[in-house]
């Protein structure tokens, strides 16, 4: 979505976003939380680099709100992982 409205890419991901998404992939591999790991605004460890933690917060910020309209069940479990982790961490 980020990518298609931001880069104007019709066919997958532009290179940027492309290697965005494997570094993402990546750290979701190596976390040590696993399938426990909360949403990454209310995770305890961060676990990317901070140019990283900024380009994907970007990519957040953009289509947080705009995912909501796209793919309303994808959003509402987003919310609501977001809500429960953040209510049970200290």
């Amino acid at each position: 979505m980020y990518c298609r409205d931001n880069h104007g890419s019709t066919q997958g991901l532009c290179e940027g976003c492309a290697e965005l998404l494997e570094y993402a992939e990546e750290r979701l591999k190596r976390c040590p939380m696993g399938e426990n790991k909360p949403v990454c605004s209310a995770c305890t460890i961060h676990c990317y680099r901070p140019d990283m933690r900024d380009r994907i917060r970007k990519v957040m910020r953009y289509s947080g709100p705009r995912l909501m309209k796209r793919h309303p069940v994808t959003g509402i479990m987003y919310l609501l992982k977001k809500k429960f982790f953040r209510s049970i961490t200290p």
